[in-house]
């Protein structure tokens, strides 16, 4: 592919953003330009529920969500044959190329986008170029547009290369809600992956910088709390009532107040609070969306047991009853040395490189680490990759967008690496 291909992919599935489970033309395009470009030389292209093992899903919007993205993608005229594959919201893809005996190398890039508006200021690039969103309230504000293109630029490169071994190319749906790295995880597509490389754009790296191994991920669980009470006229007889929203904010509050943790970073928000229907309404239902993160698996295990302990106890303080359930999750993990190493020096061999950090820390959370800890624990390695870009606003805001040049480093660095993983087995 040529830097204008590139360019003009990446900005097509920038104007087309689907959110998590409903990436029905990210994924049919993503199909269709495998297709085109490497026809025959794919050993298998493996679509929808053949790319993931669907009972592991997370985070499933409704049918109706579902219905609406599906349609949408059918009349923007994706291939009807590749849509109907996709139906129930079973999105992703996996692509595989066998390239003679050697080992088994696993990538992984995301494909969804977020709910969110893009800004339609005239100084926004997609604005002043043409590729603005096309989604009201949905847009690329994290560069997985960018990450897929960059996975197919990757497979082409290596079917020009002297790579001796097996390419996967893991296109995951569902990595903004935590909802899909496990579906993959889960699969018999990573089984026998020897080295797994996952990569993202940006993350306050500017264009030219790479990162070989990012660490510092914060495993992760969402929980969602249900308070039920009973209603009274807040007025005349408000004794009668059990108020489900004291209850909520109470739980709130408390949740803020969990003990920090010795063994290492802990972190708990309650980011989506509802309740009640009227000022002279004592409330008898009201919610809670709430996340909480540790630094390892083991610590958000504790911060999520003390919260449904808070939940709990918060319901029972107000007379009220709390159904708790828990929403996606995802684990810790540790990007691995050796793989590390291979990174860094095909990136310092790539151009348009200028620096080349061993490793940093991410500081917030990702679902790779299902198949990074799926390939460790398999006796593989794996490893999480930054491919530095300049990027006006910061990741999930309006104004986000990529310099492009960088999906060529990413491509380059990527493919380098798993040549070198080639090379050092033979």
């Amino acid at each position: 592919m040529t830097a204008d291909d590139l360019v003009s992919l990446r900005r097509d599935l920038h104007r087309k953003p689907e959110p998590a489970w409903r990436e029905f033309y990210t994924t049919a395009r993503i199909v269709d330009e495998l297709e085109s470009r490497l026809g025959d030389d794919l050993a298998a292209l493996h679509v929808g529920p053949d790319a993931i093992a669907g009972d592991h899903r997370m985070a499933v919007p409704d049918d109706a969500d579902l219905t609406h993205w599906y349609e949408q993608a059918r009349n923007a005229g994706v291939d009807e044959a590749t849509l109907e594959r996709l139906e129930g919201g079973y999105t992703g893809a996996v692509a595989v190329l066998e390239r003679g005996e050697g080992p088994t190398v696993g990538l992984r890039v995301d494909i969804d986008g977020l709910p969110r508006r893009e800004s339609d200021d005239a100084v926004h690039q997609p604005v002043a170029e043409g590729f603005r969103s096309e989604h009201d309230g949905a847009m690329h504000a994290c560069g997985h547009d960018a990450h897929a293109t960059i996975g197919i630029g990757v497979l082409e490169r290596i079917v020009e290369s002297d790579f001796a071994g097996t390419l996967k190319v893991f296109f995951q749906p569902a990595e903004e809600v935590v909802g899909g790295g496990k579906s993959m995880a889960e699969s018999e597509h990573i089984r026998d992956v020897d080295a797994l490389l996952a990569v993202h754009i940006g993350l306050d790296h500017p264009t030219g910088e790479i990162v070989a191994g990012i660490d510092g991920f914060l495993a992760v669980s969402h929980l969602e709390a249900e308070f039920t009470g009973e209603s009274a006229h807040a007025g005349g007889h408000p004794e009668q009532g059990r108020n489900a929203v004291q209850a909520m904010a109470t739980a709130v509050q408390n949740l803020y107040g969990i003990p920090r943790h010795n063994d290492g970073a802990t972190r708990v928000n309650a980011g989506v609070v509802e309740g009640g229907s009227a000022a002279n309404v004592i409330p008898d239902e009201a919610s809670i969306v709430a996340e909480v993160r540790g630094e390892t698996t083991e610590l958000m295990e504790y911060m999520k047991r003390r919260s449904r302990q808070v939940l709990r106890s918060a319901a029972e303080m107000h007379d009220c009853e709390v159904s708790i359930e828990t929403g996606a999750e995802a684990p810790s993990a540790t990007s691995d040395g050796d793989l590390v190493s291979i990174v860094a020096d095909a990136a310092s061999d790539t151009a348009g490189v200028d620096r080349v950090l061993e490793r940093d820390e991410l500081g917030g959370s990702e679902d790779a680490t299902f198949l990074m800890k799926e390939v460790q624990e398999r006796g593989g390695v794996a490893c999480y990759v930054g491919v530095g870009t300049d990027h006006p606003g910061g990741h999930h805001t309006a104004t986000f967008d990529v310099d492009e040049a960088s999906i060529g480093h990413g491509i380059d660095v990527l493919a380098g690496a798993i040549e070198r993983v080639g090379r050092s087995a033979n």
